[in-house]
């Protein structure tokens, strides 16, 4: 994809990101074919933002959500500055199409893991994490059918990325924990909502961060000092709308509460 088609591609999303409105697919002359060319449009999507990148989130981490968007794996998206808030904010959903609230396990990265031709291990990449995370990521899209589009698209279009609340740091014990097997709770006006686990994310959200730290290695800079990265939702998505409460109770680990405007 030349220069220019990156350019427009990123600037039709924009525009539709501003404007809170959506477009069937990205024209021909400026259509992602591959991921490369759907993370380079992400990039620059990002670079008109004029936002600093504080990390990264996933999308698709399920294969019953690979199914429902018609991907055939994950898709990494850019967390920016202005679209990340701490918990206990009040979002507003002004402009927001999918409505929808995710629990998701995050992780803090404290040594970079840059581009390079081996791929890292679990083990590799937990080393260079300084600290887990618990939030909820609140999504949309700017297609008018984001199920319809293919994965290029998808990630040209950020996957999904909208706001992310982040809560504290779990305690240190958290390496300890199966966290496969961690279950968190949520509700919606305090009445119970959905149940999941980390198994929900690639088998465990470690396997997601693995599986992100590769695909920056492959397709992007890598992960930075700093970086956050939240690993996909480990419940089925929650419907939202102004007015409403939302809780994710990580257990130990902590607890999200996010009000919607």
């Amino acid at each position: 994809m030349q220069p220019d088609a990156t350019d427009r591609a990123a600037n039709i999303l924009r525009q539709h990101f501003r404007l809170s409105t959506r477009v069937s697919h990205l024209p021909l002359d400026c259509r992602p074919a591959n991921r490369a060319e759907g993370y380079a449009i992400q990039r620059r999507l990002a670079d008109l933002s004029g936002q600093p990148i504080v990390g990264w989130k996933i999308a698709a981490t399920s294969t019953l959500g690979q199914a429902h968007i018609g991907v055939d794996g994950p898709l990494a998206g850019i967390l920016l500055a202005d679209r990340v808030v701490n918990n206990g904010s009040a979002v507003s959903l002004t402009g927001n199409h999918m409505r929808v609230a995710e629990a998701e396990f995050a992780f803090r990265v404290h040594r970079a893991l840059p581009p390079r031709n081996e791929p890292y291990g679990q083990d590799e990449v937990l080393d260079a994490v300084s600290a887990m995370h618990p939030t909820v990521e609140i999504p949309d899209s700017r297609y008018e059918d984001f199920c319809a589009v293919g994965a290029p698209q998808l990630i040209a279009d950020n996957a999904c990325a909208w706001w992310l609340v982040v809560g504290a740091a779990a305690p240190d014990g958290w390496r300890a924990l199966d966290l496969a097997a961690h279950v968190v709770q949520t509700t919606l006006n305090g009445r119970a909502a959905a149940t999941g686990a980390g198994r929900n994310v690639l088998g465990s959200p470690l396997n997601a961060l693995t599986w992100i730290a590769n695909e920056l290695r492959t397709f992007g800079d890598g992960l930075r000092a700093g970086d956050l990265v939240t690993t996909g939702t480990c419940i089925a998505p929650v419907a939202i709308a102004p007015g409403d409460r939302f809780q994710a109770d990580f257990g130990e680990l902590g607890s999200i509460n996010v009000s919607f405007e």
